[in-house]
């Protein structure tokens, strides 16, 4: 008598429940992929070949794998949390060894790196602490830049914008003939303010005036108030009544000439710059572009349609914020934001081939290929968007484990079935007379 495929399914059985059990554990673990248990049947080999009277000596595990089916996305209350929508793998570090994780319940540790609770750092493309540029030629461990942001003076962005202002002047304005006085409303018809500043980071306020001087034709100044309190007329204090521009518009109200740039020379604080000894004000003169561009002149009340300046003062962060592209933006007081790296994601030919190491980690393996890429931008190619503060939950379905158990159960008590039947009969055969 055989007993050896009762054994065998009580040995698959057990090892079912077992991979059923290991999924019931792990139901709320974060990034964690279901297993499933993989059988083969066992047949002897024959020397004559395969016959129709072969009988199979019963089961075997054939594998264990894993299937890395998309997991609910559940919000949390961590900005650092992220959760991978579609494929892909985080790229973890320790000591330079590399391993790959769906879990990405991720915070900084005291050395501003992006770790998980084991310490592992998490890798993609680092900002470069000397030119500032994130660099995405090798992927690194990612570190936050938790200092302050430098200011940046009105006029000296990349875009040279300085001064952007788009307003409509009421053509219905009287003409007026008296000489500007910033200090004497009489001399102007409409004005404007906004801050501007120096490379410092110091706040001035700037005041532009509008005075309608000829028929479709308006003379622009400007004030100057730097943070000594001290206001001067712009461009030249000695003498108020030289104009920034003229504007001058079309019968039609749209604007004909003056509205491209004009050069504005701003006493600055003691200081800043190469000392000029520039009129009244100790400091040097900035000088930085002012644009009317998109300025009308038509029959309704003043208004400001756009009033913006690219300059800031210095400012500290406040906030962290991953996008779905992986960019972490810093989000700083004075209102600017500022790219600090690029969380990335990488894939594999074969996932299942991952070696899993425990902790929610896997292991590129031969089986599975090699990442592709390396280092991947969220939602390029194959690869899955991030979304921030949130987790991706285990992707274990417990009502259907639940069904298995009961299955796996009665499997394993239909395989002790017939090893019982066996003995029953083996007992027949002894007690024969």
């Amino acid at each position: 008598m055989s007993f050896q495929q009762g054994l065998s399914g009580l040995n698959a059985a057990s090892k079912s429940l077992d991979v059923i059990g290991n999924n019931v554990a792990n139901t709320n673990t974060i990034g964690y992929k279901q297993s499933r248990a993989e059988f083969s049947d066992v047949y002897a080999a024959s020397l004559s070949g395969a016959g129709s009277t072969n009988i199979g000596l019963g089961t075997q595990v054939a594998a264990v794998t894993q299937q890395f089916t998309q997991g609910n996305i559940t919000a949390s209350n961590n900005p650092m949390d992220v959760a991978i929508n579609g494929k892909g793998f985080f790229r973890m570090s320790q000591n330079g060894a590399i391993s790959y994780t769906r879990n990405g319940q991720f915070q900084v540790d005291k050395n501003n790196y992006i770790v998980d609770s084991r310490g592992l750092q998490l890798t993609g493309f680092a900002l470069d602490p000397i030119t500032g540029v994130i660099n995405t030629s090798t992927p690194a461990p990612l570190k936050l830049d938790t200092g302050d942001q430098p200011p940046l003076a009105t006029g000296t962005a990349t875009t040279n914008q300085g001064i952007s202002a788009q307003l409509n002047l009421d053509s219905r304005n009287s003409i007026i003939a008296a000489p500007f006085n910033y200090q004497d409303p009489s001399t102007f018809n409409q004005s404007t303010s906004l801050a501007i500043y120096d490379s410092q980071g110091n706040p001035y306020s700037q005041t532009l005036y509008f005075k309608k001087s000829a028929t479709n034709t308006w003379d622009v100044y400007s004030t100057v108030t730097n943070p000594l309190g001290n206001t001067v007329s712009v461009p030249n204090p000695a003498n108020q009544t030289v104009a920034v521009t003229q504007l001058v518009f079309n019968t039609n109200g749209t604007i004909l000439s003056g509205g491209t740039v004009a050069s504005l020379t701003v006493p600055a604080a003691p200081g800043v710059g190469t000392p000029a000894n520039f009129i009244t004000l100790s400091g040097a003169a900035i000088v930085f572009p002012v644009s009317f561009a998109g300025t009308s002149q038509y029959g309704a009340s003043f208004g400001v349609n756009a009033l913006s300046q690219d300059g800031y003062s210095s400012g500290k962060l406040t906030g962290i914020a991953i996008g779905s592209d992986g960019f972490i933006k810093g989000r700083y007081t004075n209102g600017q934001s500022k790219d600090l790296g690029q969380v990335t994601v990488t894939n594999f030919q074969n996932p299942q081939g991952l070696q899993p190491l425990g902790n929610n980690q896997w292991a590129e393996t031969s089986a599975s290929g090699n990442a592709v890429p390396v280092a991947g931008v969220p939602g390029t190619g194959s690869l899955g968007v991030l979304q921030a503060s949130a987790v991706e939950d285990s992707n274990v379905d417990l009502t259907a484990e639940l069904v298995n158990m009961i299955t796996a159960q009665r499997v394993y008590q239909a395989n002790a079935q017939t090893i019982k039947t066996q003995d029953a009969v083996l007992q027949t055969l002894v007690n024969l007379r």
